[in-house]
């Protein structure tokens, strides 16, 4: 109910008598002044807290891919450059373009992401339209005593796959690692068949588009590619797995049969060694496999600090594998490209970094970053208590550079692994 207002007609006099229908009007209580500036204060802090929770929601908001998002893409804002300055990594990595369906390279796109690093799932509904292959890191064939088994299941997030197909069309095509013994595979017809009908029947109960089969490093441990008869059949074991795929249609689009898509190990070396996947291998299963994920990533490591993967060694990779860019195989090859970096201590030691640590390194030291000529990539040195580190992590150039390459070639490109990557890498893409 509304206060009634107050009567402001003059009071009695003295000769005159209150109305009997009037209560007499009592002077102001003298409390009024400390009330009204109780008020005021109480107002003042009601701003003050109004202003904090305005700050606490832009600083939440400015490390978000939407945050602030301009309409133009790394291109058009001239961001892809060779020198570049920490300052503007830092003030500009969290930007994307808002047009996120937009593709800028027309060749078919693996993301592999991994169930450690759940930014990559994220990024994964957020960037779909950018990727035609999304491969999560979720199975590994292992052997049980006498059986085989195909563990997993439980990584997979059916819920993450439903969105991922409301925003567009990419293949879920999860990555399983040959764990078992390789003998007891391609020796034992059973077992070999066992092997197959696990995969496919995974594929199946799932509703994937597919797998991406990781075996030959492991065959490579175990001596079987130094012998031709173990090599030969673990080919054969590739074919009859593919074929087995495709035989089946598709759950999410019943015109797409499964796919196989096989992860290979570029050469280290000039000369292929007998443990290198070579243009033979290539052409043995050109029919059976829809595509080869070649890790072109790693070149250096803790003990010979360097560049990530230096593009002339990806070149020489591709040329060692294919011969030429007219190869009938080049548009089946995925080429690698790490979205991760290493920081590396220059007496040795070191290791794998984030988007998320470098980041965090660039606003500790402030360095100058330095493109490297001779291997395309961006890198920089600090001291740490007496220490020198050199480090390397992928930039919008160096990228774009490896992005150019695969064009070249009529390649597709597999980056490993988009959780690990600055939010506007994404705008190449």
């Amino acid at each position: 109910m509304p206060t009634r207002r107050r009567d402001r007609r003059n009071p009695p006099g003295p000769s005159e008598p209150a109305s009997p229908n009037r209560p007499a009007q009592t002077p102001p209580p003298a409390a009024s002044k400390p009330r009204l500036l109780l008020v005021f204060f109480f107002f003042l802090l009601l701003l003050l807290l109004v202003f904090v929770s305005l700050l606490a929601v832009h600083r939440s908001n400015r490390g978000s891919p939407n945050a602030g998002a301009p309409a133009l893409s790394v291109y058009e804002r001239g961001l892809v450059k060779a020198d570049v300055a920490f300052r503007e990594i830092l003030a500009e990595n969290a930007r994307v373009s808002e047009n996120r369906s937009r593709r800028h390279f027309p060749n078919p796109v693996l993301a592999y992401v991994t169930p450690w690093n759940s930014k990559g799932y994220e990024m994964a509904k957020l960037f779909t339209s950018k990727f035609t292959h999304l491969s999560p890191v979720w199975y590994d064939l292992k052997s049980e005593g006498k059986n085989l088994v195909l563990e997993g299941r439980h990584n997979a997030d059916v819920g993450w796959i439903s969105e991922l197909r409301k925003n567009g069309n990419s293949l879920v095509v999860p990555r399983v690692v040959l764990e078992a013994f390789p003998v007891e595979i391609l020796l034992k017809k059973k077992r070999w068949s066992k092997a197959i009908n696990l995969i496919v029947d995974e594929c199946k109960e799932m509703g994937y588009d597919g797998i991406v089969l990781e075996s030959w490093s492991r065959w490579a441990v175990y001596g079987v590619l130094n012998d031709p008869e173990l090599r030969n059949l673990g080919l054969q074991f590739i074919n009859q797995l593919g074929e087995a795929l495709h035989s089946v249609n598709s759950k999410s689009n019943l015109n797409h049969q499964l796919e196989l898509i096989y992860v290979i190990p570029p050469s280290h070396s000039e000369k292929l060694s007998y443990h290198d996947f070579g243009p033979q291998d290539l052409q043995q299963l050109g029919t059976a496999v829809d595509g080869f994920s070649l890790m072109t990533y790693d070149f250096s490591g803790p003990q010979n600090p360097g560049p990530n993967a230096p593009l002339k060694w990806i070149r020489a990779s591709l040329e060692m594998l294919l011969g030429g860019a007219d190869s009938e195989h080049a548009p089946k090859i995925f080429l690698g490209i790490n979205f991760y970096g290493n920081d590396f201590v220059l007496s040795g030691g070191g290791g794998a970094i984030t988007g998320r640590d470098y980041i965090s390194l660039l606003e500790k030291h402030k360095p100058k970053l330095q493109w490297e000529e001779k291997s395309s990539e961006h890198f920089f040195v600090y001291s740490l208590n007496n220490v020198k580190h050199a480090v390397f992590y992928p930039s919008l150039m160096s990228i774009s550079l490896r992005l150019d390459e695969a064009r070249a070639w009529g390649a597709g490109l597999s980056i490993w692994e988009i959780g690990q990557g600055l939010d506007y890498f994404f705008d190449l893409l």
